[in-house]
């Protein structure tokens, strides 16, 4: 019986990271709301760094519903294509040099969101984790929830439904 020699760790990081960011890319708007993702092991928590541009209301002032609703529902996609890509990143099927927006696997379509606005968000930068409740062939289900300063303060939180997308040449 052959034994394979553990990949070095380093390797097995840049794979991740790389992956991640191919993923990320491959959805622009994130990239103008600035999110971008702490990854420790699988764990995902996205980052909204603050911006001026997220303000809604200058009086308050407080972060934008929009940019807050666009927040939760890019960290549900996101942490859903992670979530399905992990085993193929792990085994090393994925090779995040090759990775470009148009060899990503199909990115998984929005069919409804429901967001609860729990408190103003705050001109500060904003965190958000999503649970997957369910990924299956046809169907997923996420939960996300934002925060700031204090994880147990949520200011907002959504529910989002997904349809998965199939493979390539399957109609």
């Amino acid at each position: 019986m052959t034994r394979r020699t553990p990949e070095p760790v380093q390797v097995i990081k840049q794979r991740r990271d790389g992956a991640l960011d191919a993923l990320v890319r491959s959805i622009p708007y994130m990239r103008y709301l600035g999110v971008r993702f702490d990854r420790r092991g699988d764990e995902l928590t996205a980052i909204l760094p603050y911006d001026d541009k997220l303000i809604g209301n200058p009086m308050l002032p407080a972060l934008h519903g929009g940019a807050t609703a666009a927040f939760l529902e890019t960290t549900a996609t996101i942490a859903l294509a992670w979530t399905r890509l992990w085993d193929d990143i792990e085994s090393g099927e994925v090779d995040p040099d090759s990775l470009d927006p148009k060899a990503m696997p199909r990115i998984p379509k929005t069919i409804d969101i429901t967001i609860d606005y729990l408190r103003s968000g705050l001109p500060r930068d904003a965190y958000a984790r999503a649970f997957v409740a369910r990924a299956g062939r046809r169907y997923a289900s996420v939960r996300v929830e934002a925060w700031q300063d204090n994880r147990d303060r949520l200011f907002a939180q959504a529910n989002v439904h997904f349809l998965m997308p199939q493979a390539r040449g399957d109609g």
